[in-house]
């Protein structure tokens, strides 16, 4: 399978959720980009270089996942990446909807992109950057909620 697709997100912080998203969007393409992008209604409490680094850690090995910061739309992300498919994960109806319309707006734009839901594992459909960032903020921990990154041990 020689498909890109590209699985854009501000990902602040990247959680199991989205982790789970992009190791089963690798069934459906030949290469994942995860995109870090800054949305304009949160304050974000990394610079994304930092969340992309932060998340390459998680997929340091798996050669068919990129990580990558953009800014502007991701529709003109997807075609600087000759990427045919956008993926998009949902927890809940209220995603469903607002993915929906974004998905609809990105095909009016370019409708050779095609845009994939996939729905969230019942496991993960609590987990949300927000409720990490806020539990962080407070002192909490949200380990919980957020990718182990692997340990390399050298001899």
């Amino acid at each position: 399978m020689d498909r890109t697709a590209v699985f854009p997100g501000s990902f602040d912080p990247f959680t199991l959720g989205h982790q789970s998203i992009a190791e089963r969007a690798l069934r459906l393409c030949g290469v994942l980009i995860i995109a870090v992008g800054s949305n304009i209604a949160k304050n974000a409490s990394l610079p994304p270089e930092e969340r992309r680094r932060r998340i390459a850690e998680v997929f340091a090995g798996e050669g068919r996942i990129a990580v990558a910061v953009y800014a502007g739309l991701t529709i003109d992300f997807c075609r600087q990446m000759g990427a045919s498919l956008i993926i998009r994960g949902v927890r809940n109806a209220d995603d469903c909807r607002s993915e929906m319309f974004l998905a609809q707006a990105n095909r009016q734009i370019d409708p050779s992109i095609e845009t994939i839901l996939l729905a969230s594992l019942p496991e993960h459909t609590g987990i949300s950057s927000s409720a990490a960032r806020e539990i962080i903020a407070s002192g909490g921990n949200a380990d919980a909620m957020l990718p182990r990154v692997k340990q390399v041990k050298f001899s």
